[in-house]
Order: C-alpha cells, then structure tokens, then sequence
C-alpha cells in the first residue's frame, strides 16, 4: 500500500467534505432519512446519447408535492447503492426536516457517469446539433427528464453547490429552463485561471499540487466507482519540500510523470489564453430569469474571485433578476457547517453559520419553491474588525467613497498624498532561493488560518517592506475592492509583487478564548492580501519583460474586504516578492516560469517609490 501523507490525506478529506456532501448530518440525521425518504438510482439521458448517474431521494409521503432540490458534483454522489443513504440531505438539516426530492448527480465523465471529462466545461453560446452539448445543456435535460418521471413534484425546482459544484450551479442558470427557479451557487470557480489555478498570473503552488492527484480517478468515458491513487511522497514541512523540488517542471519529472493531464493543462498555459478564456463563465451570464443567492466567505483561499465577481456580473447583467449576495466571516464551505465563530486566532463574536443557514439560505429557497414569506436583504455581508451583519441593497455600498491610501517614505501610510521628491523610494533584495514563508508555522499544506493570520514574522524580515499609519483617532471601515497601484522598478526582468493589508491591534488588545498561545497585544492581522505576477501588469494574455532600473507602474486588484480598523488600531500594508509556497517562485528572469530551470532563479532588488511624482497607494473605498 502506498503510504498516503498528511497533506494529500487532509486535502482530500476537506475537499470532499466541503465540496460533495457539505452536511453529513447527525445521527438522527441519518435515521431520519432513512424513515421518511426512499432512494431511487437512474441513468439519465442526455441529448448526445450519454447518460448521467443520478440519485433520487423521495419523500414516503406521498400526499404532497414536493420541490426538487438538486446537487451536480464532480466529487461524487456517493454512496452507490439503492440500498445505502447518505447521512442528511440538502444544504442543511432544515431542508432534510422541511421535505423535498432530493436530487444528486454525478456530472459528465466524473464517477458513474458517462462521457469525458473537462475542467470547467466550455459554455456554448449556441446549441446548434445534439452533439452540442455543455453543462447547461445537461442541467436542462436532467430537470426536464425529473419533471416527467418522478412524480409528486410541484415543477419547481432549486440548485445549489459549493466550489466545483457551485460552478454547476452557476451553469444551471444557463440552462435557462423555466422550472429552474432558485439557485445558489456558493464559492462557485467563475474564472478557473483567476480563482482556483493562478492568481493574477501568480501559480496557486500548495493548493494545486495534491489536489489533481486525487481528483483525478479517470480519465476516460469508463464510470467507476474507484477512487484515484495516491501519491508516494510524504510532506510534513511543506516549505522544506517545495524547495527540495525546485522548478515546476519538476512536478512531472519527479512526480507525476506526465500522468495527469487536468495539471499539464494548467503548465501548458501560463498565459491567459484562449484555454482559460473558454473556462470563464462570466462571459455568458446573461438573459437569467432565476432568482440567485451567491454565497462566499470573506476567508475562503480558493474561491473568493468566483463569489464577488459572479455576484457582481448578475447584477450587472440582469438587472431585472432577483440578485442575493451572503459574505460571511469563513473559509471555503466554512458557511455549510459548523458555527462560523472564530478563524485561528481571530474571533467573529458568535455563530455565524447557523444563521446564514437559517435566516439566509432556508429562508431564499422556502420563498421561491414553496412560497413562504421572506425580507432577505439583497445583500447580507459581515462586517469583520466589529463582528457585526450588515444589510445594503447593492454590493459595494453606495456610501462608500473612494481613497487613496498612500505608501509614504518612512515607512508610513497615510490618506495624505505624498510631497516626497522623485528619488524617494524603499528599495529590498528579493531572493527566490530563500522565499518568505506565507504562515508562520511548518505546515504540510495550505492553512487556511494564513489569511487571519500574524504578520509580525514577515516584518521582521529585510526583504518585506512595512508602511503603516499613526494611530488611528476613530474607526475606518473599507467596503468593497481594493486596488494595489505600485511604482517599482527592479535590477531583473520579471518580479512577483505581493501586497497585504493588515490590522495592527493596539498594546492593550486582549487575548479572546481561540487565543491560549499567542497574544493579541500588537497582533497584524491579515484583512486581505494578493500576488501580482509582473509580466502580466499590462495584460495577462500578453507577458513582457521589465526594463532594469525603469520605474514601472504595477496595478492589480486585492478583491473586497468589509473590514473596520478600530480606534486604536492602525492599518498597515507589507509589499514583498516572494510568498511560498502560496505560490510559484518567480526566478526574477523573463521566460515561461513553468519550463524554468534550477539556475535560473536569480536575485534581484525591488524598489518601491514613495514620491509626489511616482506614488504608490492602494485606492479603497471608505464608508462615510
């Protein structure tokens, strides 16, 4: 038997827990399933002649009609069977307990169904032959072949699913069937190249690396049941075993032997090319009629850009749909179980799970496939920093204002532009031969935790540079994107850019119940932070080297925050260049980093500019 590390063992058991059955429910969650529903197991048509594998729970009761609520996955229905139950059904206990037919399917070429298997299927704007067929075209063949073969249902029907899935459910929308009425995809992958591949041209290493291994069970149009092999390797200082891999052409030299074809796709385009341009969803969100809840967590390491960006192009798009939005205080799935109550060594004031499964999810479905009454706001989102929800009608609030907040010499940072002559800058020696770390710990994998998490070791450290404000004399909420606008130069010819916005609590700060080993007097708290690959800065379809010694400017997008810093507090920003293994060391050389050799990493040194003439800031939005 192979040996299975801690790393690919808790990926895969998180990734199939978030992802394929989010609720597993309780004991008598079980028993309850098992007493009032009946599961039934079909292979359902599709246009093309293939069939999809689909499990069917129906209520006992057959004295009512029932709302289908449906789940496609490409992490498996499991368990096969007509004789075995999954543990609870639905989003949460309350839709097991409320009664619905529940409906779970194996998506083309994933598990028991049939056909070949794509990453994030290409959408098709038009249908022109049977053989043209998409995951709209299957959502609309599967809904319209339960509407007229399993009976007591009242012909609506609800849609819902997080990450993989929620790309799904983001794809039913483009069925555009009539009894599609209420769907939520949560965490959905919108760009696969922006949320779960590379982030701004910057390669997801640590996340990716086990998780094509075990994801990928088949390859071909042959359903099954077994699982994928694991990889013989063993982690347990994953900053250790990055380095000891060196180049990412290694990942196939050492590893995985050019066995895997979802991660050669992923080295064989670096760019953003036609590839990745056919695996973004948002081009085709247009002409929906179903009402919408997108849900995300303001923590979730994978898939934030697919929350906020599917959000923000329904809306734009369709004007006339009913739009919901829930950010919660979470990591990836964190909003499908458990209480939501705390992130490492941050608190969030109280059970923020149960509520939005309550008060926002069961709420948005019994309204639009059972017609119960409901005030859910249009836009639900945390407001982190003072633990509180916030109700607004649109995302970003209107209120918000924009600012500049501006990098300053002497390491300060202020809303005050700066008067500061040309040659003012901070300058550093980034070596990818010895990266920063992006948690303070030896971890195997990707912490989650990284993104609440302590920024004082990285300040200690000469190749991060640190701005930050006085004291602050009252609170600063920021709502809504930030962008990073950098002016830099470096002595190399490429170089990643990293910027973190950061919470700095006061001396005073005391430690809260998740905190028994680490003080909260003088704690960084990480509000949001991102990569930018610098050959991209002028495109991400178009590479192009830096001129040594030229002062070039950098602009990149942070994503959204709902983040108030205290009175009390200050707010920081770091700017580093390496961030590993988060991501992919950049060897500071142009070329295709995914074909880069060990020698060609390289140090170089970065500035900064802090002057009047060439500013660097990041521009907010600021509740006023």
């Amino acid at each position: 038997m192979k040996k299975l590390n801690l790393f690919a063992l808790s990926f895969i058991l998180f990734a199939y827990a978030s992802f394929a059955q989010p609720n597993q429910g309780n004991s008598s969650d079980a028993a309850y399933v098992k007493d009032n529903y009946i599961k039934y197991e079909y292979q359902v048509p599709m246009r093309d002649g293939k069939k999809l594998f689909t499990s069917v729970y129906v209520p006992k009761d057959s004295t009512k009609k029932y709302p289908f609520m449906m789940d496609r996955t490409c992490y498996s229905v499991a368990p096969y069977g007509p004789d075995k139950y999954k543990g609870s059904l639905g989003p949460s206990s309350l839709f097991l307990h409320d009664g619905y037919i529940f409906v779970y399917q194996d998506v083309r070429g994933r598990w028991m169904s049939e056909g070949i298997y794509e990453e994030m299927t290409p959408e098709k704007e038009v249908h022109k032959t049977n053989n043209d067929v998409d995951e709209g075209t299957d959502t609309y063949d599967t809904i319209d072949w339960l509407l007229k073969n399993v009976p007591n249902n009242n012909g609506k029907v609800g849609v819902w699913g997080i990450s993989y899935p929620g790309f799904y459910t983001t794809t039913a929308l483009l069925s555009r069937h009539p009894a599609l009425v209420a769907a939520s995809p949560q965490a959905p992958i919108a760009d696969l190249y922006r949320d779960d591949a590379f982030h701004n041209g910057a390669f997801m290493l640590v996340a990716n690396f086990d998780f094509y291994p075990g994801f990928t069970n088949r390859q071909d149009d042959k359903p099954t049941q077994r699982r994928a092999n694991r990889a013989n390797y063993d982690i347990k200082d994953g900053y250790k075993f990055f380095m000891d891999m060196g180049n990412m052409k290694n990942t196939n030299d050492m590893y995985y032997k050019d066995t895997i074809r979802l991660w050669n796709e992923m080295l064989d385009h670096p760019n953003y090319d036609q590839h990745w341009k056919d695996r973004n969803v948002l081009y085709h969100l247009h002409d929906i009629k179903t009402a919408v809840l997108v849900t995300g967590g303001w923590y979730d390491a994978e898939d934030l850009y697919g929350a906020i960006n599917t959000y923000k192009t329904l809306v734009k798009d369709n004007p006339s749909t009913p739009i919901y939005f829930a950010m919660g205080p979470w990591v990836h799935g964190g909003w499908a179980r458990g209480p939501g109550d705390h992130l490492g060594d941050i608190d969030f004031g109280g059970q923020n799970g149960p509520y939005y499964r309550e008060k926002i999810e069961f709420a948005f479905f019994s309204h639009y496939l059972k017609g119960t009454d409901t005030d859910i706001p249009k836009v639900s989102t945390f407001e982190t920093g003072v633990n509180q929800w916030k109700n607004y009608n649109v995302w970003p609030p209107k209120e918000a204002a924009e600012k500049n907040l501006y990098l300053l010499p002497g390491g300060k940072l202020s809303f005050d532009e700066p008067m500061a002559a040309a040659n003012s800058f901070d300058q550093f020696t980034s070596d990818p031969n010895k990266p920063v770390p992006f948690f303070n710990s030896i971890t195997s994998g990707m912490q989650r935790e990284y993104m609440t998490g302590d920024q004082r070791f990285a300040q200690r450290r000469p190749d991060v540079l640190t701005y930050q404000t006085d004291v602050l004399d009252k609170d600063v909420t920021i709502a809504g994107n930030i962008w990073a606008d950098l002016k830099v130069s470096t002595t190399g010819t490429d170089a990643d850019w990293v910027v973190k916005v950061i919470d700095v609590y006061p001396d005073s700060a005391k430690n809260n119940q998740w905190s028994k080993d680490t003080y909260l007097s003088g704690y960084e708290q990480m509000v949001r932070s991102e990569a930018m690959r610098g050959k991209f800065r002028n495109g991400f379809d178009k590479p192009e080297a830096f001129v040594p010694g030229k002062i070039t400017p950098v602009n990149f997008e942070l994503q959204d925050v709902l983040h108030t810093f205290k009175k009390g507090h200050r707010i920081m920003v770091q700017v580093q260049s390496t961030w590993f293994p988060l991501i992919d060391r950049n060897p500071q050389v142009f070329e295709d980093i995914m074909k880069a050799k060990n020698t060609d990493f390289k140090k170089a040194t970065h500035r900064v500019y802090t002057s009047k003439e060439f500013p660097s800031y990041l521009k907010v939005r600021v509740m006023e």
